[in-house]
């Protein structure tokens, strides 16, 4: 284990009806709100109207951003922060996924910017120093936005979709009410446990500390539990339950407690499916699941040991030979995403062969800003997306 230090500064309020308490949390953060949230799920679920009242009984000012697109868009972020400037916004609070709390964070940032452009944070040019105070109210688990300063915005007019974070970015608060997640499709919810799988799974293989018993655990403890809700949540939208445990692991997943001491690690797989979502329309979660058992299978071939060991905590496969443990490993993820209706290879999204290259030549760009394109080359993003057909 490496040496680390460890803060999250977000304030979580978790728990059935815990909605109601938006008007009076947003209070202490300030009178001018710029509400930020998606095409239209908050609106027709009743929840956009919940949450304004709740905010105008504070006498609290309300301003929208809405129509935040899934893998959100630059133009919108700048459309947010000529927002701020005109309305004198105080504070900023996003009331959707990963798409919208994404967006209510680059704004956050954006608006207190004095030289430069709010796309300089993703490109490496300047850091985030300070921000508006973000809340958030998360309506799918996912992202885990929602507890961390991180965030990516997709440069729609030159395809280039790109992180970037900040400790000011962190939430305040946000009010996690698992009840509003029962509206959530399967194909989405399913989408969601697949994300915040990865986001274990990442920092669980590419973490460059030879022995992490305690984060391994964390890990595998909860990828147990979103792969169980996951299932249950398809069959009973409804089970408050599922949908509780949903929502809190999600959050977990990324909030830095997982990857704490696992030594340098980065998020190839991240990497490489913001290419694929930023050339084409394709669902984030969609994305990761065509490309994880591809990736496993590539990244298998000289860390047999690893997988096997996700293997056997998970599946309770056991093989004398690695190999053969490892590969089961990938068959048995490859069973899970089938029983949840996800995609399992580039070509179940479209992808052909063919606009392999594109792909691995967009992701070069987060790649050289990660400083990992020795390590992933157009190349070798060429031989894993090979793998994943």
């Amino acid at each position: 284990m490496e040496s680390f230090e460890y803060e999250n500064r977000t304030k979580i309020v978790f728990g059935r009806g815990e909605l109601e308490n938006t008007g009076r949390i947003a209070r202490g953060y300030g009178t001018r709100f710029l509400l930020v949230t998606g095409r239209k799920s908050a609106r027709a679920t009743g929840t956009y109207d919940r949450v304004r009242n709740l905010l105008e009984a504070e006498e609290i000012n309300v301003f929208d951003l809405d129509n935040v697109q899934s893998n959100p868009v630059l133009s919108r972020v700048r459309d947010g922060i000529e927002a701020v400037k005109k309305h004198r916004i105080e504070a900023v609070l996003a009331l959707g996924g990963g798409s919208v709390m994404d967006t209510a964070k680059a704004v956050a940032a954006g608006s207190v910017l004095e030289k430069g452009d709010v796309w300089d944070f993703f490109t490496g040019k300047s850091e985030i120093e300070n921000a508006l105070p973000v809340l958030t109210v998360p309506t799918i688990a996912a992202s885990g936005s929602e507890m961390n300063g991180f965030m990516v915005i997709t440069d729609e007019k030159n395809h280039h979709k790109l992180a970037a974070g900040s400790p000011s970015v962190y939430p305040r608060v946000s009010i996690l009410d698992p009840v509003l997640t029962c509206t959530v499709g399967p194909d989405y919810t399913a989408y969601g446990g697949v994300d915040a799988v990865c986001h274990l799974l990442e920092p669980y293989f590419n973490g460059s500390a030879p022995s992490t018993p305690v984060q391994d655990r964390i890990a595998e403890g909860l990828i147990i539990n979103i792969m169980d809700a996951t299932g249950a949540c398809i069959r009973n939208p409804h089970d408050y339950e599922s949908r509780a445990t949903m929502l809190w692991s999600a959050a977990l997943a990324l909030c830095g407690l997982t990857k704490a001491g696992v030594g340098d690690h980065f998020f190839p797989v991240h990497m490489i499916e913001h290419s694929i979502s930023a050339l084409f329309p394709v669902a984030h979660g969609a994305g990761l699941a065509a490309l994880l058992p591809g990736w496993m299978t590539w990244w298998a071939e000289g860390n047999n040991d690893k997988v096997a060991q996700l293997g056997e905590r998970i599946w309770q496969i056991r093989e004398n030979d690695t190999s053969d443990a490892a590969r089961k490993t990938v068959q048995a993820f490859r069973t899970w995403l089938a029983e949840t209706g996800c995609p399992q290879r580039l070509s179940d999204i479209g992808i052909t062969p063919g606009e392999h290259r594109n792909i691995a030549e967009n992701a070069m760009k987060q790649a050289g800003i990660w400083n990992v394109a020795d390590l992933y080359s157009v190349e070798t993003i060429e031989t894993i997306l090979a793998y994943c057909v």
